[in-house]
Order: structure tokens, then sequence, then C-alpha cells
């Protein structure tokens, strides 16, 4: 199946003006200015794009897709995500993971769900373990898990910093981190451990323990919500010279910003400001994740669901309320999270990778058509 997409104002994530990509089945066979002789004939599906933006398919590092909370009782949990809000969502890559709940929700619900997205034409991955230590497994071991089930990329999402979590010791990080690392050398992936960081104030301390008393580096640790309080963002930003990576989660409430939370395209902003290397930083959605508030006293006040559509919206705020080159604020959204998770093949818009892309109205930020491994799945009625 071959199709040819022209006038399309691409943006690899970097500007590439007014081209044609062709497609070839799942993946991107050839890109070329507009002008440029590339591909005709009557076996050749040509549609026109007639200028408007294409950008690559988001990649979502953090989907809670079978739902997460009971923080509040079983009557607090959420719902898992749909097929159909999946797809308009822009976001055609996305990695589940379990939190709190590993006993309701276990990684084997994880695995089914990942595997029913990606038959309705997503890219669906999942870590394997969740908030506490020992992980939750499906195999028995973290390291078989990361070994044989091709769809697993990691660990996570553990809980550091947090009343939630199982509190590790560093003696108990490096053993988990030195599994992962070591399974994922052994079958070609990530191996990474996808840190959930909490509120309390020893922040992102934990990991770099594991840094000074061990051989593993910073980078095998992804910590998300680094924009959750003031302290923490500023920790993480020093994590970030520190030669570690810092994801911003981009669902939120009025409660959380009023309580200190930082907008995601506002952390993204300031982190530019500081001179922060842009690779370092990337946005997840948090979808479907229970976004809870506790008091002083770790008291539950309530919670509201993530929503995967904020990863999209988030993306816009960068570059039309923050002003930052388009270029930069994409890549947050798609190639610096594939390369910290290993998927070489996603995350950018050229030859060899996967179809996935995004196309949007001409003028303003609204998402017109999504295409997942070269098939048009959503269009904007």
């Amino acid at each position: 199946m071959l199709t040819l997409l022209t006038h399309a104002r691409l943006f690899a994530p970097e500007p590439l003006g007014l081209c044609q990509l062709l497609i070839s089945d799942r993946r991107i066979a050839a890109i070329a200015p507009m002008g440029t002789p590339l591909a005709s004939g009557p076996a050749i599906t040509e549609i026109d794009l007639q200028g408007r933006r294409v950008i690559p398919g988001l990649v979502d590092p953090l989907v809670h897709f079978i739902g997460g909370g009971g923080e509040g009782g079983f009557g607090q949990r959420t719902p898992e995500l749909g097929l159909a809000e999946a797809r308009a969502s822009g976001v055609t890559t996305l990695v589940g993971a379990l939190g709190t709940d590993a006993v309701t929700r276990t990684p084997a619900n994880l695995l089914g769900k990942a595997r029913e997205l990606n038959a309705g034409g997503l890219s669906a991955y999942c870590y394997t373990g969740s908030y506490q230590l020992p992980p939750a497994t499906l195999t028995g071991t973290l390291r078989e898990d990361i070994l044989f089930v091709p769809e697993v990329l990691g660990v996570g999402e553990v809980a550091i910093s947090d009343h939630r979590g199982s509190q590790p010791t560093t003696a108990e990080l490096i053993r988990l981190t030195a599994e992962a690392r070591t399974a994922g050398l052994l079958a070609g992936k990530a191996g990474l451990v996808f840190i959930h960081t909490g509120d309390a104030g020893t922040h992102l301390e934990p990991l770099r323990a594991v840094a000074r008393e061990s051989a593993l580096p910073l980078a095998q640790f992804y910590p998300t919500h680094i924009n959750r309080t003031r302290a923490l963002f500023e920790d993480g930003l020093r994590f970030a010279r520190e030669g570690g990576r810092i994801d911003f989660t981009t669902s939120t409430t009025p409660e959380l910003l009023a309580d200190g939370e930082i907008p995601a395209a506002a952390a993204v902003a300031r982190a530019l400001e500081a001179r922060i290397e842009p690779s370092r930083l990337s946005l997840s959605s948090d979808a479907n994740a229970s976004l809870p508030r506790f008091d002083a006293q770790g008291r539950f006040l309530g919670l509201e669901p993530g929503r995967l559509g904020s990863l999209f919206e988030t993306l816009g705020e960068c570059i039309e309320e923050h002003g930052i080159a388009p270029e930069l604020a994409i890549a947050m959204a798609s190639q610096h999270a594939a390369e910290a998770l290993g998927l070489t093949h996603k995350g950018r818009l050229e030859a060899g990778r996967d179809a996935d892309l995004l196309v949007l109205d001409e003028t303003r930020w609204r998402l017109d058509e999504v295409w997942a491994l070269g098939r048009r799945i959503h269009r904007r009625d």
C-alpha cells in the first residue's frame, strides 16, 4: 500500500518547508520538497494536504490506560482509556503503567490493554512493576518481563519521595535498576526505570544516591511529575544539569495549580530560560491516572482523572502562549520521549521511521487528522 501526501508544511520536528511524504505500508519511504519527482502511478493513493502543518505523532511515556486511583476507596477508581479517545488525541505511541494499585489492577490487565490499543492501530507499550517494591510482574521476575515480553520497555512507575510508595532503600533501588539495565541490554531495549516523584522534601535525592553508590548512571532513570511543586521543579533542573532526564506532567487541575504546581508549558519555558539542554526535557499526560490531593497530614481530599488530550493542548500552549520555537516544543512531545524509551522508529518524520503523523489546521492549533502506522485513524468532523 503506497500513499503520497503532498503539500505538507512539515516539522520533522525541525521545519522542512512544503514537502511530500511517500508512505509504504507502515513506514515513511521517502520525504522530498514539493517539485521534486518522488512517485506516481495508479498504485499510489495521492492526498493533497493543502499546505497544512504536519508534525510527528506524539509519544506519551506515561498513560494509565487501564485506569488508576483508589486512594479514596473503590468509589474513586478512574476509568480505562477508550480506544476512540486515544485515536483522536494526537498520541500515536503510548506507554502504560500501574500506579498505587497493583492488586486489583495487574500487569496482565495492562498488557492486555496495550494489545487492544495496538489492534486499534496505535503503538502501545508498558512498564512492568508499579509504585511499590518488589515489583509486580508477569513472569515472576522483572528481568524476564523485559526480556521476553515485546511490549515491556522497563519498570515503573516506581514511587520515590511519596507516602504512597514502599519507601525503597538505596540498596533496593540499586538492585532494581541494575536488573532493569541488564535486562534491557540483553533484550535490546532501554531497560529504564520510570520514576513517580512525590512532593516529599527528598525530591530526586534517592536517584542521586544510586548514582553515587553504584556504577549506574542517572540517565537510567526517567523521573516524571517534576512540575508538581516549585521546589521539585528546581531540584529537577539541577538533576538535568547533572546528566538526567526530567518529564513534566500535562494533566492538572485548578486545585493542584492553586497548591503550587507549575503548568507544564510554563515549566518547559522556564527550563529553557534556565539553559537546560532541550533533549533532557519531555512531556507526558499521566492520562487516566488519579490526580489526588492530600492535606498536610496525608489525608485524602479528592481526585480528578488525567486526560490524554492534555499533551496536544500543552504543546500548543508552549508555542502560542510562551513563544517556544515549534521545533523545540514538538520535540518535547515526540522525539525526546522516543529517545528515552529506546524507540528508534518513533518520534521523528524521516525515511525508515514509522508513519505516525498529525495533520494540523493551517492557522489554528487544532488537530485535523491523525495517522498511525501509515493509516489515517482519525479525522476531525
